[in-house]
C-alpha cells in the first residue's frame, strides 16, 4: 500500500495533467479507480441484485419531485391462515387498494398464475416497501405488489434485472401511470437492463434521451400475466403448500 504523501503527490501529479490535457489536444487518461478521488463517492448503488436475490421481492420504479426512484416491494407468507392481509411501510389508501386488488385477482387466476387458490386460508400474507419512514401512495406500485406476492406463492425469485410500473384493475389489466421518464432514468442509474411498463405509456418512451432508449429493453404489458412473464420467466417450482 502506498504511504498517503506518495498517494497525494500522484493525485496531484494527475490533476495537473488533467488540466494540461484539457488545454492540449492530448489525450488524457484517468484511472478507474481515480475517479473516485475526482468526482467523489458514487451517489448510487446498485443493490437490486441483492435486494431480490430471494422469493417475494419485486422491483418497482417511483416518481417523486426529486425524480424518479426505484421502490422496492416484499411479500411474505406467515403460517396462520386468519386470512389477513398485512400491509406495512406507511402506505397510503390508494396503494393499500392496489395490494387487495392484487391479492383479489391472483386468488382468482390462481390455476391460470401457478398458485394455490386457498393460500389465504393457510397463510396470512404481510406485503411491505422498506423505507418505512418515507410516506408512499399511488396506484403505479400495483404490477409491483401482485408480482412480488406472485414471486412469495411461486417460491421464485424475479428477474434482476427487471424493473416495472403500472396500475392494476380488478381483473389484472395493466393501466397507464405518470412518470415515465424519471421512472426510466432511475432504472437506468441503477444498472436495470429491462423495464415493464403499461402498453400506452409506450408513447412516453419518445421523451427519453436515445442512449436511454437504446440502452434498455422496454417491455410493453397489457395484463398481469405480460408482466409476470417477463419478470419471472424460469419453469415455475412448485407452489408453497
Amino acid at each position: 500500500m502506498r504511504p498517503p504523501i506518495i498517494v497525494r503527490e500522484l493525485m496531484e501529479q494527475e490533476r495537473d495533467q488533467l488540466e494540461a490535457g484539457l488545454r492540449s489536444s492530448d489525450a488524457f487518461v484517468v484511472r478507474a479507480d481515480a475517479v473516485p478521488d475526482y468526482l467523489g463517492p458514487p451517489r448510487f448503488h446498485h443493490e437490486v441484485a441483492f435486494r431480490v436475490s430471494r422469493p417475494g421481492v419485486a422491483t418497482g420504479l417511483a416518481w417523486t419531485e426529486t425524480g424518479g426512484e426505484v421502490l422496492f416491494v416484499e411479500a411474505s407468507l406467515l403460517p396462520a391462515g386468519r386470512h389477513e392481509i398485512i400491509l406495512t411501510g406507511q402506505l397510503g389508501s390508494v396503494m393499500q387498494e392496489s395490494a387487495r386488488a392484487a391479492v383479489s385477482h391472483i386468488r382468482s387466476r390462481a390455476e391460470e398464475l401457478g398458485v394455490s387458490p386457498d393460500f389465504l386460508d393457510r397463510f396470512d400474507l404481510h406485503v411491505h416497501v422498506p423505507a418505512g419512514a418515507i410516506p408512499k401512495d399511488g396506484p403505479s406500485a400495483g404490477v409491483t405488489l401482485a408480482t412480488a406476492i406472485v414471486s412469495a406463492l411461486r417460491n421464485q425469485t424475479v428477474r434482476e434485472d427487471v424493473a416495472m410500473t403500472g396500475e392494476i384493475t380488478l381483473s389484472g389489466l395493466v393501466l397507464p401511470v405518470g412518470g415515465i421518464r424519471e421512472k426510466a432514468l432511475a432504472a437506468r442509474r441503477h444498472g436495470i437492463r429491462t423495464m415493464v411498463l403499461p402498453a400506452d405509456n409506450l408513447r412516453d418512451l419518445t421523451e427519453l434521451p436515445e442512449e436511454v432508449r437504446n440502452g434498455m429493453t422496454f417491455v410493453p404489458a397489457e395484463t398481469l400475466t405480460d408482466v409476470l412473464n417477463v419478470a419471472l420467466p424460469q419453469p415455475v417450482a412448485e407452489h408453497v403448500e
